[in-house]
């Protein structure tokens, strides 16, 4: 079955940079598409970034626009996001999630995703 693990997530100060890693196994999908979303405390889940499989679509939110940056590595079969000037609004929860893809724009619905990580804790403070 399709797992998908989640790693690098822990504390940084405002300002600061994390790399989290999404590495995906198990699944048998010619073309997909991967996002991260991420849910704070008391709100709902929101979209991040994703990608598709062959690299050349991608979608950020307008809130990491400039600050993240979503990239993969099929041979490794594993999804980064590298995250840059980190705020505390970033504090949260952060899930990778994994769909089919037909080559077009990258879902950006946490609804449309049909496997999911368990989840790495993301927190910015001083």
């Amino acid at each position: 079955q399709v797992q998908l693990v989640e790693s690098g997530g822990g504390l940084v100060q405002p300002g600061g940079s994390l790399r989290l890693s999404c590495a995906a196994s198990g699944f048998t999908l010619d073309y997909y598409a991967i996002a991260w979303f991420r849910q704070a405390p008391g709100k709902e889940r929101e979209g991040v970034c994703g990608i598709g499989s062959t690299g050349g679509s991608t979608y950020y939110a307008d809130s990491v626009k400039g600050r993240f940056t979503i990239s993969i590595d099929n041979a490794k079969n594993t999804v980064y996001l590298q995250m840059n000037s980190l705020k505390p609004e970033d504090t949260a929860v952060y899930y990778c999630a994994m769909r089919d893809w037909e080559l077009l724009d990258v879902p950006t619905d946490p609804y449309d995703y049909d496997y999911w990580g368990q989840g790495t804790q993301v927190t910015v403070s001083s």
